[in-house]
């Protein structure tokens, strides 16, 4: 395919002027490797979501997850078939050097902010793209003035193209992206799929706990159990049946969870120990891994810990919302904050500050018409996303099935 004149004079640009030259990070992993760059803070999630989908059916795929700016301090957990670095500056030479080192296997770009040196090099590889949530002001950008057909000449490189509104797909129609390839998406945003877990157990735990309102405390740091003991305390003399579920962010701080349970005179349940709770239990103690599943199918109401001190950053409030959960949340949720704006957008999670506060949130939401309104509406927007990821999870699994067949 030969070049545009706007892409020929971009690359002549992008081989003059001192530049950092770009050096990997880490060694490329084995196997097929997808390439996938957030162009937004707010992709990152919803690109390692997609990710995990597509490994359920290509365990020996690996990620590598490009930034457009510095990698963001916020926790990443550590994973080997999981790369991420901020993408180089955009010249020829890096380029190069770029996709000679990594030899991805199929790249997804988001947003629209591109990089044609990058662009023209991996269509010059015959590396499959597409690009996903894409829009006009991210295709808008003011350097590229003087390239006024740079755009139509990288768009057309890409296999297929999702707008994330009626305004973006006009905008794409007009830059030559064929119908064919073209869709209105919405934006991609992080969703979550209905956790594993015991149905023995939760059938069992069900008929234990019939009649009684359940709330559930999860990934919850030591600094904040006495903090959710005291609104139980408070919810339990406005409805003394309730049951409170405590799981610890890390099942080796239960040392701690017990002691403060005993301090403060609660009766309560190790879950590891294999005991069941009986009418007069009022906090069940979920010291074990792998189990949210199951506590959320139990729970219609969740606070969402790692939340109320500062520096902890939250955790997903999809989770929750995936299995029927209304969710409560502190204010320190910087990790997770779009998704939770999003929930609140829509009425499905509620910020509270401090034990009052969290006290009259669960006593408001008791009422079973009141917890299943919020967790509709929280199902409802993390179903829309897990949908989208569900669609593009496919076309990168079709394409993958092609690749190797060639």
């Amino acid at each position: 395919m030969s070049r545009s004149l706007s892409l020929a004079a971009y690359l002549a640009y992008a081989r003059r002027g001192p530049a950092r030259r770009y050096t990997p990070t880490a060694p490329r992993p084995p196997g097929r490797l997808l390439w996938a760059h957030a162009a937004d803070t707010v992709h990152i999630d919803a690109l390692l979501q997609l990710f995990d989908r597509l490994r359920l059916h290509r365990p020996e795929l690996s990620l590598l997850l490009t930034t457009a700016g510095p990698v963001p301090d916020t926790p990443f957990k550590a994973r080997a078939e999981v790369v991420v670095e901020q993408l180089p500056e955009d010249t020829v030479a890096n380029a190069a050097s770029f996709l000679t080192h990594w030899q991805p296997d199929i790249a997804l770009w988001t947003g629209g902010a591109l990089h044609p040196a990058l662009m023209d090099r991996a269509a010059e590889l015959d590396i499959p793209m597409a690009l996903i949530d894409a829009t006009e002001t991210a295709m808008s950008r003011p350097a590229w003035r003087w390239f006024p057909d740079l755009p139509r000449a990288l768009l057309r490189q890409f296999e297929f193209v999702m707008a994330r509104d009626d305004a973006s797909a006009r905008y794409l129609r007009r830059m030559g992206v064929p119908e064919r390839a073209l869709s209105v998406t919405g934006p991609l945003l992080e969703g979550t799929v209905s956790l594993p877990h015991n149905e023995t157990d939760r059938t069992e735990l069900a008929a234990l706990l019939l009649g009684r309102p359940v709330w559930l405390a999860a990934m919850l740091r030591p600094e904040e159990i006495g903090t959710i003991l005291s609104a139980h305390r408070e919810v339990s003399r406005f409805s003394h049946r309730t049951l409170l579920i405590v799981v610890p962010d890390t099942p080796e701080d239960t040392t701690h969870f017990t002691d403060a349970l005993a301090e403060a005179g609660m009766r309560h349940i190790t879950w590891s120990t294999g005991a069941f709770p009986d009418e007069t239990t009022q906090v069940i103690l979920a010291d074990t891994y792998g189990e949210m599943g199951l506590w959320y199918r139990l729970a219609p109401i969740t606070f969402m810990g790692s939340s109320l001190i500062s520096g902890a950053h939250g955790c997903d409030p999809n989770e929750p919302a995936a299995h029927g959960s209304a969710i409560l949340y502190g204010p320190n949720i910087r990790r997770y904050l779009p998704s939770y704006s999003r929930f609140a957008e829509a009425g499905a999670a509620r910020i509270v500050r401090d034990a009052e506060t969290l006290a009259a949130a669960v006593k408001r939401l008791i009422p079973p018409d009141q917890s299943a309104a919020m967790a509709h509406a929280a199902w409802e927007v993390a179903s829309r996303s897990a949908e989208l990821t569900d669609r593009i999870a496919d076309l990168l699994n079709d394409r993958l099935d092609q690749l190797e067949v060639r």
